[in-house]
């Protein structure tokens, strides 16, 4: 499931492909006629993304002002300038803008695609956690809410209602990088290492908007210190099971929580 970076850059990409512009929308496949019968000859006025849910606006606002759209594991879109290719296979919405710069985006397979009201999309974003990418997100709700829970902490940073945005790869990586344990409930979590999570994941999460990528090793920490960083060198513990800690060569764990494989240090995260 693509994590919170991916959803921030959709959201950017729409902004200078679509936005300001007023948008043809269809729905080869017929699961969403209606809805992009709704949306069809409406401007599109701005774009966003909270965690994993990507939304668009449009005008004139009626009853649905809001396009949401959640990918979950199988979706995914594509787009480009010019005309779009053949509809093909089971397209649920295309977009499409005409003029100087001619553009289309294609979207298949999401979790979610659906029209929303303002109060529909506030009882949504309520029920999310917090979000390191958005400026104006509190940490300290997440805070409260880790401090308040005997669940684990790798399991908790898995929960879009405590962290929105937060996936596997980043849970393991900056559990990793603060030295801490995955099965440490919550509530025994010191508060001053909260915050420094908070503020790392935010740091990382903004470099993954920017270069399309989750890096997060320090370059001493890497095979080939120098240059950009090869796949191979991207991560701590994910995906490295089996493999030494590149910090003190202990062999890295996996488990099974949250529903998802955890990668850890047993002794750098003791």
């Amino acid at each position: 499931m693509p994590e919170g970076h991916t959803i921030h850059r959709l959201a950017r990409r729409h902004r200078r492909l679509f936005v300001g512009q007023v948008v043809a929308a269809s729905s080869p496949q017929g699961r969403f006629a209606e809805g992009a019968a709704e949306l069809d000859g409406r401007r599109l006025v701005a774009t966003d993304a909270w965690g994993k849910h990507l939304f668009h606006r449009y005008e004139p606002d009626g009853p649905h002002p809001w396009l949401h759209v959640h990918l979950g594991l199988f979706g995914r879109y594509r787009d480009g300038y010019g005309d779009p290719p053949p509809a093909r296979g089971a397209l649920r919405l295309r977009l499409v803008v005409q003029g100087p710069k001619s553009a289309w985006a294609d979207l298949r397979g999401p979790t979610a695609c659906e029209l929303m009201s303002d109060a529909e999309r506030d009882a949504l974003l309520g029920r999310l956690g917090p979000d390191p990418l958005q400026p104006s997100s509190d940490p300290d709700i997440a805070g409260h809410r880790v401090s308040r829970s005997r669940r684990a902490i790798g399991a908790l940073l898995m929960d879009q209602s405590v962290v929105a945005g937060v996936g596997n790869v980043y849970r393991a990586e900056v559990l990793f990088r603060h030295g801490v344990d995955p099965l440490l409930p919550g509530r025994d979590l010191d508060p001053v290492v909260w915050t420094a999570m908070w503020d790392d994941l935010a740091v990382l999460m903004s470099d993954g908007v920017r270069t399309n990528r989750i890096v997060t090793t320090d370059p001493d920490d890497r095979e080939r210190p120098h240059g950009r960083p090869r796949k191979v060198d991207s991560h701590y513990v994910y995906g490295r099971a089996g493999l030494p800690c590149r910090r003190c060569g202990t062999t890295v764990l996996r488990a099974e929580l949250a529903a998802r494989s955890l990668f850890w240090c047993p002794v750098c995260q003791a």
